[in-house]
């Protein structure tokens, strides 16, 4: 069990989180906070595996929630959450110790494979991975509504129709090799196919 505390400021978004996050067997939040003071006060009362932190907080901010729980807690893991995908911010972040960067509208599924990637050591720092969480080709939409893909499915499913590997997939999209490989999984189960060339036909078949 990942035990998580989120710390964000508005009431609404964090227990929409609260209650995406426990929806994985896996997962749990043992607190909700609506500022970083809070949020570090519990840290050192409490047992925590990984935090997930706003940048825009009153008191303490997400900056000095990574700073201060970088310093007391070294081996806590802290992933920010952000409305910002500037370069220079996760660049900040990154100096100041966070373990993996997310936008707020990426798509849910993106949410739990980060927690889990974190928390196995397998998260790949990289910005080009943060400016993607929010784009895919428009023409996937009707195909994405059809099969309940995430824009990360779609994204990966494209790649794969025009041939690519699962290593090179991860290389273009910073993710590791193994999260290829569970996402792949889990088109495999939405389109109810059950080898590459399948997957292929079906595509085909959609025309797009």
């Amino acid at each position: 069990m990942i035990r998580i505390a989120l710390a964000d400021d508005h009431k609404l978004f964090a227990k929409g989180l609260e209650g995406l996050i426990e929806e994985h067997e896996d997962l749990l939040v043992v607190g909700l906070f609506p500022n970083g003071k809070e949020l570090l006060e519990f840290l050192d009362t409490e047992e925590v595996d990984l935090v997930l932190t706003d940048l825009n907080m009153p008191v303490v901010d997400g900056f000095g929630v990574l700073k201060q729980s970088k310093l007391r807690h070294p081996e806590l893991k802290v992933i920010v959450l952000s409305m910002y995908d500037e370069e220079k911010i996760f660049k900040e972040c990154m100096h100041l110790g966070a373990d993996a960067f997310l936008l707020k509208d990426a798509d849910p599924d993106e949410l739990l494979f980060t927690i889990v990637e974190v928390y196995e050591g397998r998260y790949i720092k990289d910005f080009n991975r943060v400016s993607q969480q929010a784009n895919v080709a428009p023409f996937f939409d009707a195909f994405r509504d059809k099969y309940r893909l995430s824009r990360r499915e779609a994204q990966i499913l494209k790649l794969i129709s025009e041939g690519i590997l699962n290593k090179d997939i991860a290389m273009q999209l910073s993710l590791s090799v193994q999260t290829i490989e569970t996402h792949r999984k889990h088109i495999h189960q939405k389109l109810q196919v059950s080898s590459r060339i399948e997957l292929i036909n079906k595509v085909n078949e959609m025309q797009l």
